[in-house]
């Protein structure tokens, strides 16, 4: 698979490295999350190369390794593991469910963290349907991992973890229902605005409203739009002290129409644009994979 028919480098020279993992085993609503990171990655064929915010190809600058399919647990963790050492590269893992995330970071982030956590859902379930490692408790092992969480867009619960919400220190959530007034949004772009250190970025695409991203495993009315997602990038990687080392986009289901795979795309090459624009690519010279081929 290429991202957007680029041409695949080297991972250790690459800039941008995708990888795909094809785990969709605790899903417990719609199948077929195991199915789209080769579905956003197809419709990244779609997307054209410039940036219409940020005016200018970031693949240009930028070069881009997608990684073999993954399609076993045990083999999520070693995916990030070996980023490279000379360079600084972004790490972005296409799900899956939303279980891969705490394996993620397990191999990427060497020390506590902040995961930035766009989802319908809280997800601090210590276990679902008797799986420790399931779509319903990602947010209980990345806390277990001593991260702290900056959660966005939840709208879907149990009392216990709204309870958890309201008490553990190491958590900050925006509710979908308070970020439909503009104070709140404001609120929270000084908040992310004013993040510094690692961070790691997991969108589960159920957090936007179903009118944009319809196909998602487990869908909720409600939800944000893609204009607000693009502010909430531009606070992360432009406005804030952050280092980005991380991001992963999980919970799509390919569907017939490709809306929600191509929402995906172009979300994707959003953050590849913000991250590249943070790192200074776009003063720098054209050596990316868009100028090793023809196109028009």
């Amino acid at each position: 698979m290429q991202y957007q028919f680029l041409p695949n480098s080297k991972k250790e020279d690459a800039d941008i490295i995708i990888n795909r993992v094809c785990w969709g085993e605790s899903v417990s609503a719609k199948k077929g999350t195991a199915d789209a990171p080769d579905a956003i990655l197809k419709a990244s064929e779609q997307i054209e190369y410039y940036d219409e915010d940020l005016e200018y190809s970031p693949m240009k600058y930028m070069s881009v390794h997608v990684a073999k399919s993954i399609h076993e647990f045990e083999q999520i963790k070693r995916a990030c593991e070996s980023v490279s050492k000379l360079k600084k590269q972004l790490v972005v893992s296409l799900g899956g469910d939303h279980s891969i995330t705490p394996q993620l970071t397990l191999g990427l982030l060497k020390k506590p963290a902040t995961i930035v956590f766009l989802d319908a859902h809280a997800d601090l379930r210590r276990t679902y349907l008797g799986d420790e490692n399931s779509h319903a408790t990602p947010a209980f092992h990345l806390l277990k991992q001593g991260h702290k969480l900056l959660m966005v867009g939840i709208r879907s619960m149990f009392e216990s973890e709204a309870l958890r919400i309201k008490e553990d220190k190491n958590i900050s959530c925006f509710m979908d229902r308070a970020l439909q007034r503009e104070s709140v949004k404001k609120e929270l772009l000084k908040k992310i605005s004013s993040l510094e250190g690692d961070v790691y970025l997991s969108i589960d695409m159920d957090v936007f409203n179903p009118a944009f991203v319809p196909s998602v495993g487990t869908p909720q009315a409600g939800g944000i739009d893609y204009y607000f997602a693009t502010d909430i990038l531009r606070a992360l990687f432009l406005d804030s002290n952050a280092e980005v080392l991380g991001v992963d986009l999980v919970e799509l289901i390919p569907e017939e129409s490709n809306v929600s795979e191509l929402f995906a795309a172009k979300l994707l090459q959003k953050i590849i644009s913000y991250w590249g624009v943070s790192q200074g690519f776009q003063i720098k010279e054209k050596l990316g994979a868009q100028m090793q081929v023809k196109y028009e």
